[in-house]
């Protein structure tokens, strides 16, 4: 068939504990990019804003907390969060462990700031302000 595409489990990028790429943007025709994650208890990423793309976020178990800029909302399995482009946001585990997945749109190539920062954490590097800086200017991640 044409124009379309199957991704099987067994073809999807994957590491344990932390998640899995459903959908790269390159198998979508870059109209979206999927992953599964797994968040540890005590997990949070930082509050921050993408310029090229909007992210959702559905809880498929655990609670996770979304920062909307302005205040923690709550989120439980079944729950869906959508943060357009330069929404800020930010997430945490607020009873561990969780499992979401993430929509985003367009399918941009976001794999690599996954796989970099997966290669930061495991080898025990540590960067320097500047070099997070660069990291996240290069992945469209503005920290605020």
């Amino acid at each position: 068939m044409v124009g379309r595409h199957v991704v099987a489990e067994d073809e999807q990028l994957s590491r344990p504990g932390v998640g899995r790429a459903v959908a790269l943007g390159a198998q979508t025709q870059e109209d979206f990019g999927l992953f599964r994650g797994e968040m540890s208890e005590g997990s949070e990423v930082a509050a921050h804003v993408h310029r090229t793309f909007s992210e959702s976020f559905y809880v498929l178990a655990g609670r996770l907390e979304l920062w909307d800029g302005e205040a923690w909302r709550g989120l439980g399995a079944g729950d869906l969060a959508y943060v357009p482009r330069g929404g800020v946001h930010g997430l945490r585990v607020a009873d561990g462990p969780a499992e979401v997945l993430t929509l985003f749109a367009p399918g941009i190539p976001r794999e690599r700031c996954v796989l970099e920062l997966l290669e930061i954490r495991q080898s025990g590097r540590e960067l320097t302000p500047q070099e997070w800086t660069e990291f996240y200017r290069r992945h469209d991640q503005y920290m605020v």
